[in-house]
């Protein structure tokens, strides 16, 4: 709902969430949505078994115990491509919690045999259905050049960037390499032409997330696609400010080069919730399926992912505790992970 337009497609149009008091309003009518359908014992269900979803699913079994909780993913397991060791300990909590798991499900709400096979033969009504499938693009503010298309992978609305994290029209459209053959080099052709003459940067989840496409990353060019999580959006950020001092310096007459950006290691730092007791980290994780490694479960996780929250909050309070550890996380002095320089 970031403008009219986001407003008119919203599900709550009554609300408007650009500003505070609308974002605490949409959740006060969820909480009572949620309580009268934990006094009666209603069926929910949760499609999208992704960090999101699971973490949802669990969140609404520890406060909402009566709900009778059902989750579905198309993929085999939870978690997406996150590593088997995380997935089985989230799918091992949930089982114990009673929450009803199926895989390799497709979601369609007017499929007969697919209610069927998740058990809940009448359905349930749409709003008590929650659909945890990733982010929606807001861009609406932005001239259609620079997005993506329909029927791109990721969905359309998405902001095309370069390796600079500059607004860009789309790609050129290349044909696929040869089957079995492997991709030839290609330096050119991954991003569009700057637009806005160089001076607009889309970082964080605005942004496409990706430059080439995999038989380019295979290559170690382009860009894989970045999880639209916290860390890689504020390290962006700090990318593009660096770019842009760089331009101001230019002006000055100056030859500085933009700062390129990359896979942040951060990106791969997930920290799932399994309500407010329980949790799993999993860290080096990459654009490749069942990479990473979890190294942290259980109530240390929690405490972790609680100390990550409390800490975050204290640095938007621009106080020093909070600053001085968001700091360091983000001027890491090497990067052992993601695609940065070892010595940024």
């Amino acid at each position: 709902t970031w403008d009219a337009k986001g407003r008119e497609i919203s599900g709550w149009k009554h609300i408007d969430e650009r500003f505070l008091e609308g974002r605490r309003r949409r959740i006060l009518e969820e909480y009572h949505h949620l309580n009268e359908a934990n006094s009666h014992n209603a069926n929910v269900l949760v499609v999208g078994a992704g960090f999101i979803g699971v973490e949802w699913a669990t969140e609404l079994d520890h406060f909402f115990p009566n709900l009778d909780t059902t989750i579905i993913d198309m993929l085999p397991n939870c978690l997406g491509p996150l590593p088997i060791s995380a997935a089985q300990y989230c799918s091992e909590y949930m089982n114990a919690s009673d929450i009803h798991e199926f895989y390799k499900v497709p979601y369609d709400y007017n499929s007969h045999s697919m209610w069927v096979d998740i058990g809940l033969p009448d359905k349930v009504p749409k709003d008590v259905i929650y659909v945890c499938v990733g982010v929606k693009s807001s861009n609406f503010f932005m001239p259609p050049e620079t997005l993506v298309p329909e029927g791109r992978p990721g969905g359309p609305g998405w902001i095309y960037m370069n390796e600079y994290l500059q607004v860009t029209t789309q790609p050129p459209n290349r044909p696929p390499p040869p089957e079995g053959e492997p991709a030839a080099k290609q330096k050119e052709g991954l991003s569009g032409d700057v637009w806005g003459g160089g001076d607009f940067f889309a970082v964080g989840d605005c942004n496409y997330g990706c430059i080439g496409r995999k038989d380019d990353w295979d290559k170690n060019e382009g860009l894989p696609p970045i999880p639209k999580i916290s860390y890689p959006g504020e390290e962006q950020a700090l990318h593009a400010v660096k770019s842009i001092k760089r331009l101001e310096k230019n002006k000055q007459g100056k030859k500085k080069a933009l700062y390129k950006t990359w896979w942040p290691w951060g990106s791969g730092m997930f920290a799932t919730s399994l309500g407010p007791n329980d949790a799993c980290f999993v860290l080096a994780a990459n654009h490749n399926f069942g990479s990473g490694y979890m190294v942290n479960w259980w109530w240390f996780a929690a405490t972790q992912k609680e100390l990550i929250e409390t800490t975050k909050i204290d640095e938007c309070k621009d106080n020093w505790i909070g600053i001085l550890i968001w700091h360091f996380v983000h001027h890491t002095p090497m990067h052992l992970f993601g695609k940065g320089k070892l010595f940024p």
